[in-house]
């Protein structure tokens, strides 16, 4: 029993001891920074590229007036309602059409095969960020093409089909209807 009294002191001084003689550990690799500043320049590289070839499309319409917005990306209307107010706003129940292509012009995916969408304004993420803010511009009826660079788009990865990575894109959207969220089980 004596020697089990001892143990119980013991055991306790002893992790004491240990942890107060441990030491931090290194980082198994130390970055100076080179990285962060390429990645940067690569980034910047890309999307003034995107932003050429987005300018090159505006140019070559100049019939159309493309506005830029403030997130980053362009739009014209294809349809514009001037008689209505009011745009989705969050937790409204968005419902619309829309069409992808490349800056080539090249069908992506087409309407038919996106079929239509419903999105839950700013609740949701299922649809790429600049449709996010591109569809609260919008007004019921409303089509709108959108030229979104690529970090707007699907980014880096692409969308593991048919887009590949760091692919701007045309975007022409229909929104048919919206309401707020708590009007859909009322109606």
């Amino acid at each position: 029993m004596k020697h089990f009294k001892n143990l119980l002191i013991l055991l306790p001084a002893l992790a004491i001891v240990a942890c107060s003689q441990q030491q931090a550990r290194e980082p198994m690799s130390q970055s100076s920074g080179t990285f962060m500043k390429e990645s940067v320049e690569r980034n910047k590289k890309l999307i003034a590229g995107e932003e050429g070839k987005i300018d090159s499309i505006i140019k070559s319409e100049p019939n159309s007036k493309y506005i830029a917005s403030n997130k980053g990306y362009w739009y014209k209307y294809e349809n514009k309602i001037t008689s209505d107010t009011l745009r989705p706003k969050k937790g409204d129940v968005a419902n619309f059409n829309y069409e992808v292509k490349d800056l080539n012009g090249n069908v992506i995916y087409s309407e038919l095969e996106l079929r239509p969408q419903t999105y839950h304004v700013d609740k949701e993420q299922k649809i790429i960020i600049g449709l996010r803010h591109g569809i609260k511009l919008m007004h019921k009826n409303e089509a709108v093409t959108f030229l979104f660079p690529s970090h707007l788009a699907y980014g880096y990865h692409g969308d593991n089909r048919r887009i590949g990575h760091n692919e701007p894109l045309i975007v022409t959207v229909t929104l048919t209807d919206f309401k707020p969220e708590n009007k859909l089980t009322t109606d």
